[in-house]
């Protein structure tokens, strides 16, 4: 018997409200933590991971590293984060994709511009989440 792949990494901005909801969400859905580990882009795993050439231009909210290497950004991150997660998830990902991504990114953008007034920004880099969850967390 082969052992589990290693997760996917989600690198996240730290100082976001949405984002610290889109890291709870993520971690309600996948709670065997099969799909995802976690990092604020503002981390020092993100720095290790993600090579100065390859951080250049990256969103400051969501990143995606797969588990083979690619950086996802804006919805196709988050289209590859409801495929990972499987199930209803995987088909709501499935009817987006048909969006054209121009027009999805836009959305993503939009949200992105205006996603610390609206949701905030924590003091904290790390989401508040049980003692349980927080070996699936990275500096």
């Amino acid at each position: 018997m082969s052992a589990a792949p290693e997760p996917g990494m989600l690198f996240y901005d730290g100082h976001c409200g949405l984002c610290h909801r889109a890291v709870k969400f993520v971690l309600r859905h996948d709670a065997e933590g099969r799909a995802f580990r976690f990092a604020p882009l503002q981390g020092t795993t993100f720095q290790a991971l993600v090579l100065p050439d390859r951080r250049a231009g990256l969103p400051d909210s969501i990143v995606v590293l797969t588990r083979d290497g690619a950086l996802l950004v804006r919805s196709d991150a988050f289209l590859h984060i409801f495929r990972e997660l499987g199930g209803g998830w995987s088909v709501l990902a499935g009817i987006l994709k048909i969006i054209p991504r121009v027009v999805r990114d836009a959305v993503y953008d939009f949200i992105a511009r205006i996603r610390y007034r609206v949701f905030g920004q924590p003091d904290d880099v790390c989401p508040i989440v049980p003692p349980d969850l927080r070996a699936r967390f990275d500096p």
